[in-house]
């Protein structure tokens, strides 16, 4: 999602976004030189590496001076903590690596370009609402995008230097009467192929919630097809999930309040309670506040590193502001 024009005002100070450049003023891909200054501790002020079954591994805040560089809403990795390609809410594609050191830590973001997502004729949308892209799956070279406000899920032919419109549009099976205008999908998410789900794609709102104050989601693909929810906790919204190997699914989720400013946590959904008709839930496996190095998180990936490692690797939205960031945090996750 990303938050309403009075959220963005009370977080930012009433400070006014910087605008993307537009279309006739850019090339069709923008080479861009991020530059990483390295996060090395996520708790601020301590020397802290475990956060629950979390250790951190290391971060980088990433500035550029490229006017379209920002916005960053979801991102998958297209090798396991190496190329990515993400999607910015602004109606940008965005492609990149993560560049390590020789202890594995992320050092920097190398080879990044942004482009604009074009319509049929190839021509660049610049109208926000039709392009509010904020949930992404890859699989093969489909990129599945969710998106808010003008509600759908599209599919992709991913091309790093030329990507064109969608190929095909799913049927989202949420009644779209259900979808609030600026809190639609968040994520899109393929189930592992030998879970319960057979591999099956399945998205998640913001909040866009039932009568009961539930959140609606739903299982796109295969026999379970049809719609759920997912119990709402302590105000918090969805912003990005992935499915852990064992097929639970970890949700990122996010929280702002005038008196505590914004809060993020982690939360795994059991995969068994994933299904139609049901309320799925799981417990927080983390939590942090403004004491910790975060901001707007709102984009993760769950990956293998090559030693065999699980691990979560998180980006915040800086909104376009200068009171904001655009982060990249990355944790092992231990399964024992």
């Amino acid at each position: 999602m990303k938050k309403s024009s009075l959220f963005v005002a009370i977080a930012l100070g009433l400070l006014a976004a910087v605008p993307p450049a537009t279309a006739r003023d850019r090339a069709a891909v923008e080479q861009l030189e991020v530059r990483a200054r390295p996060i090395t501790n996520f708790r601020i002020g301590r020397d802290d590496k475990q956060f629950g079954p979390f250790e951190f591994v290391g971060g980088l805040e990433m500035t550029s001076s490229g006017r379209d560089f920002g916005a960053l809403s979801s991102f998958r990795f297209l090798s396991p903590g190496g190329d990515f390609v993400g999607v910015a809410d602004t109606g940008f594609w965005f492609f990149g690596v993560v560049t390590r050191d020789a202890d594995r830590r992320p050092t920097g973001i190398d080879r990044f370009t942004m482009q604009q997502m074009v319509d049929a004729g190839g021509n660049p949308i610049g109208e926000k609402w039709l392009v509010d892209a904020e949930g992404l799956d890859v699989t093969d070279d489909v990129a599945t995008v969710g998106f808010e406000r003008n509600h759908r899920i599209a599919r992709f032919r991913i091309d790093r230097d030329d990507m064109k419109a969608p190929f095909h549009e799913l049927d989202f099976v949420v009644p779209k009467v259900e979808l609030r205008r600026n809190k639609g999908f968040e994520t899109v998410a393929r189930a592992p192929a030998e879970g319960k789900l057979r591999g099956s794609l399945i998205v998640v709102s913001e909040r866009s919630i039932d009568k009961q104050g539930n959140v609606f989601a739903a299982i796109l693909e295969g026999p379970g097809k049809g719609v759920f929810t997912i119990r709402r906790q302590d105000n918090f919204d969805i912003t990005d999930g992935a499915f852990l190997p064992d097929g639970d699914l970890l949700l990122l989720e996010r929280r702002f309040t005038m008196a505590d400013g914004v809060a993020m946590r982690l939360r795994r959904i059991k995969g068994d309670t994933i299904a139609k008709g049901q309320i799925a839930d799981g417990p927080v496996l983390m939590s942090a506040d403004m004491g910790y190095q975060i901001d707007n998180m709102e984009a993760m990936d769950v990956w293998r590193r090559d030693d065999g490692a699980l691990m979560v690797s998180l980006m915040s939205d800086d909104n376009h502001s200068m009171l904001q960031r655009n982060l990249y945090l990355e944790f092992r996750l231990h399964e024992d």
